[in-house]
Formats: structure tokens, sequence, C-alpha cells
């Protein structure tokens, strides 16, 4: 058995489930005296309005005394370089960041181990959200279904890491995993 990252906790959840809001709530509450970074995975490109807006919107909820940080491919290199090791972090999405991985041909399970050694040298709470994908009917197209096979391997790395992985649906959490965390 792997040993867990401290003060890691994965958030799975269908899209739309809840589950930033729930990440964002939980990292409020671990940055008594730290600073809280997001590092969106997602970048809006100017033909996308509908995904601007979505951004938009995430950012007024966050407020601003969130530091915003934007990497959709390295994002374990971002979090080193930029990231105090007792800031508490919120890295959305790593659906996306997956995708970005597969499109880049990358090796997804290097990228995972790179980025998990990353997370194991800070000493702030880190949390993960992504979208929880194999659970629908199986994908008619050979890349569909290796990134569904690619994020049932991604997510089972990263929960058998995690101190905490929660389920949100419906804005509903459900804990999977229990370790309580160390507050800053």
């Amino acid at each position: 058995m792997t040993k867990p990252v401290r003060n890691l906790v994965l958030v799975l959840g269908g899209m739309r489930s809840g589950k930033s809001l729930w990440a964002e709530r939980q990292a409020e509450k671990y940055a008594a005296r730290s600073a809280k970074v997001y590092l969106a995975t997602a970048r809006a490109e100017k033909e996308d309005a509908e995904l601007t807006t979505r951004i938009a919107k995430h950012k007024a909820r966050r407020g601003q005394d969130w530091q915003v940080l934007e990497e959709s491919f390295d994002i374990a290199g971002a979090i080193e370089s930029q990231v105090a090791g007792d800031a508490v972090l919120l890295v959305e999405c790593l659906s996306l960041w997956l995708a970005t991985l597969l499109e880049q041909e990358a090796n997804v399970a290097a990228e995972t181990e790179r980025l998990l050694a990353v997370l194991a040298r800070r000493s702030g709470a880190t949390l993960l959200v992504s979208n929880e994908v194999g659970m629908g009917v199986v994908p008619d197209n050979a890349l569909a279904r290796k990134f569904v096979d690619e994020a049932g391997q991604l997510h089972t790395r990263l929960a058998e890491s995690a101190e905490r992985v929660v389920w949100v649906v419906a804005g509903l959490s459900q804990e999977l995993k229990a370790q309580e965390l160390k507050k800053g």
C-alpha cells in the first residue's frame, strides 16, 4: 500500500455535481493562516463564450483573495515553481489536464507520478478536482475509450495516494476515504 500524500484530497463527481463549490469551501476551511491558490487547467478560448462565462462565474464566486494560476499541461512544474509549500492549493480540473496530456501524447502515468512527487513535498492542503467519467455507456470510439481508461487509472492512482477521497453528487459529499487534514 502506498503511503498517503500528506494533506491531499481527491474530489470526484460528475459534471455540475457541486464538486467545485465543495472543494472551494474546504479550501477556505484549511486556509486559516495560509494563502489560497487556484490552479486552473482550462483556458478560455476567444471563440468559446460559454466557457469564458463559466470561468468568470467561478472567479467571482471565489473572490479576490485567491491567487490564480493557469497551466494546462505542466501542472507539477507550475506547483513546484509558483506555489508556496504551505499555501492551500486547489487544482481544477484533472480531467481537462488528462485531455491535454492525451492530446500532446504525453506519458500520463509518468506525469501523474511527477505530480504526486511534487505534492508530497508540500505541507499545505491540496485539493484535486476531477470528473468521474466511467459511469456511463462504453464510448463508441477509440479515443473516448482511451480517455475513460486513462481517467480511471489516474483516479485510482490518486485515490491510492490521497489522505481523503470525496465523492460529490447534487452538492452533497460522501467520504470514500477519510483522514483529517492538518490546518494551515
